[in-house]
């Protein structure tokens, strides 16, 4: 907007302008007005010289000097002498204005008139009109300048007040863009600018709520996720003031993943979630969150925890169907806890977390009501941490575990291959334990060298009752274990009483727990070779183990993670890598082998690549030690 000094300044030179323009014109038009009063002028001359009688020469100039001005005159006889020669000096106004000098013979008087017309009189009136107008227009700008100003304000005040309303409406989702009541101001530029940014207000809004669809839902379920279960519960106006909080754990999703991909892991977590969303929907109000990988929550308002106990019950009914469908040790387990205002959400789910361990140590697919809220005031050890602890020492004590075989096929006759030695975990009603939080919690509880220890005197004592000397056989040895001095001593001990049984023994240990511990991971390989068994380095590929530290050790076999093997045949990286890796243990004489193995494809290119050996479903799944 102009301000008072600016607009003045404008005004004026816009006065100037006009000023200019009108005294163009009329120079111009004077122009005009002389060449045509000097043509009738002649015309005059002549007349008068038909009907007058001026007597003399003299007497003509004379008249003619008194009643014309000229700018110019020269009068001149037939014998050539000039009577009357005056001129005037033209301003430089005058130049513009002035006609051609126009001459006229007089045939009465004998004379020859030369003459141009003094405008002087109509350029001081176009003097007087130029300033006029000049003084004038000044004056109206000077005055008018204020009032432009003041309604310069009001109309922009207006279109202020009218593009705020406008966008109000829009941002109100108010459609009334291109609607002007009798008041408004048509402004098309500015509907249009409201009807773009309506437009890029909805895409926003689109996109928005798109960024909150990634931020609170559970791509794989569709469900929501651990935010908005948090931002969902802490909202007292979101949900009923007491209930039912469960939490429920995919027992097998480790191992399906590890086995079969992440694809097979998506569709065993994508059918628990279905079941989950059954089970709940004949309760008014309840909800399923995806809180992580493995982890649901069901929210159930408004009932009590034993009435939530038939939602927990045909969960355990659908879950066991579904598993005797797919082959799985377990599906998952449930723990219960009853929630109001008064309880926080740490402390709930702390509660609930207990009571899944305590399910695990029941029969398969076991929900657990925890109600025992005094467990969380012991930091050092939960119930369900006692719970596990006294099922691990009764599974040790009594030797509840069975042994399970995945064989290794070999490429060639030539490779030496084995299979390999599976656990499941039994409790006293003789239902499989979930082997992922066994192993888990045995390593938590600092129970994990005993554990290895029981598998592998009852590996040792099956093969031998069932005479199954000449068969080889791969048994998991944890990081702790290898670790351990007195274990190591143990192992040795008991190897040697077994010679021939210990030469068909492959112990594997994984990449990361041989790196934990450099010198007593030699130790132990040193020791097993000692005693006539073998090294598998399990899992190779996910650390950044170089083959100088392998060429060090010296293992046996190395068998290649699934994330390598899965898929090989559509994966030309991964048959790069495979083949380099092969390339590089063969000289260093260690066979590789490659476990996840699920498909026709993927084992021929992994022979096609020289792969020792391949393990996996489509090889031959899990069975008992007896029948291999």
């Amino acid at each position: 907007m102009y301000t008072y000094s600016r607009l003045l300044l404008r005004n004026f030179f816009i006065t100037l302008g006009l000023c200019a323009c009108v005294a163009v014109a009329g120079v111009f038009l004077l122009a005009s007005h002389t060449a045509e009063q000097q043509s009738q002028h002649q015309q005059i001359l002549l007349s008068l010289d038909e009907q007058v009688n001026f007597g003399s020469n003299e007497q003509l100039a004379s008249q003619l000097a008194k009643f014309n001005r000229y700018q110019y005159i020269n009068i001149i006889n037939v014998e050539g002498e000039v009577i009357v020669n005056e001129k005037s000096k033209p301003s430089f106004i005058d130049e513009f204005i002035l006609a051609p000098v126009s001459q006229v013979k007089l045939k009465n008087s004998n004379l020859i008139i030369q003459f141009q017309l003094d405008p002087s009189t109509e350029l001081s009136f176009l003097q007087t009109t130029v300033l006029a107008v000049f003084i004038i227009s000044l004056i109206f700008a000077i005055f008018t300048t204020p009032l432009s100003i003041a309604k310069s304000r009001k109309f922009a005040q207006k279109i202020d007040d009218q593009v705020k309303r406008e966008l109000e409406q829009v941002i109100s989702g108010k459609d009334s863009v291109g609607k002007i009541n009798a008041e408004g101001i048509a402004l098309p530029q500015v509907e249009q600018s409201i009807i773009d940014l309506r437009a890029l207000i909805a895409n926003k809004i689109s996109a928005t709520a798109l960024l909150e669809k990634d931020a609170y839902i559970e791509p794989v379920t569709k469900l929501e996720n651990r935010n908005r279960f948090v931002q969902f519960f802490e909202n007292a106006d979101s949900r009923s003031d007491f209930g039912v909080l469960s939490i429920t754990r995919c027992s097998e999703l480790q191992t399906i993943n590890q086995i079969h991909g992440y694809h097979e892991g998506d569709t065993y977590i994508r059918k628990v979630a279905d079941i989950m969303k059954n089970a709940v929907s004949r309760y008014k109000g309840a909800q399923v969150f995806r809180l992580n990988s493995s982890d649901f929550a069901t929210l159930i308002p408004n009932i009590s925890l034993k009435s939530a106990e038939a939602f927990a019950t045909e969960l355990t009914n659908s879950f066991n169907k579904y598993q005797q469908a797919s082959d799985l040790d377990s599906i998952g387990y449930t723990g219960l806890v009853y929630f109001d205002n008064d309880k926080p959400l740490g402390e709930l789910l702390a509660l609930a977390d207990t009571g899944i361990s305590v399910a695990q140590t029941q029969k398969v697919n076991a929900w657990y009501a925890q109600t025992d809220t005094s467990i969380l005031d012991n930091s050092s050890a939960s119930y369900g941490n006692q719970n596990w602890r006294q099922e691990i020492d009764s599974v040790i004590a009594n030797q509840r575990v069975n042994l399970l075989v995945q064989p290794i096929k070999p490429s060639s006759p030539n490779n030496r291959v084995y299979g390999e030695i599976l656990t499941r975990f039994l409790n006293s009603n003789e239902d499989v334990l979930p082997t992922a939080s066994f192993f888990a919690m045995a390593e938590k509880l600092d129970k994990i060298v005993a554990v290895d220890q029981m598998i592998i005197e009852a590996a040792i004592k099956e093969i031998a009752n069932r005479n199954m000397q000449d068969n080889f056989f791969g048994i998991n040895v944890s990081s702790r274990s290898i670790n351990d001095g007195h274990f190591l001593i143990w192992l040795e001990r008991r190897l040697l009483r077994d010679t021939v049984i210990a030469s068909k023994l492959v112990f594997e240990i994984t990449e990361s727990g041989l790196q934990h511990n450099i010198k007593t991971s030699k130790n132990f390989i040193d020791m097993v070779h000692r005693v006539g068994a073998r090294i598998t380095v399990e899992r190779f590929g996910i650390g950044l183990t170089s083959f100088k530290f392998f060429r060090d050790l010296k293992p046996d076999f190395i068998k290649m993670d699934s994330t390598y093997t899965r898929d090989i045949d559509e994966d030309k990286n991964n048959q790069y890598f495979m083949r380099l890796m092969v390339d590089l243990a063969h000289r260093l004489s260690i066979s590789v082998l490659a476990e996840s193995v699920e498909s026709q494809e993927e084992k021929f290119m992994l022979e096609k690549l020289f792969v020792d050996g391949c393990q996996g479903f489509y090889i031959g799944k899990p069975r008992t030690i007896s029948s291999s």
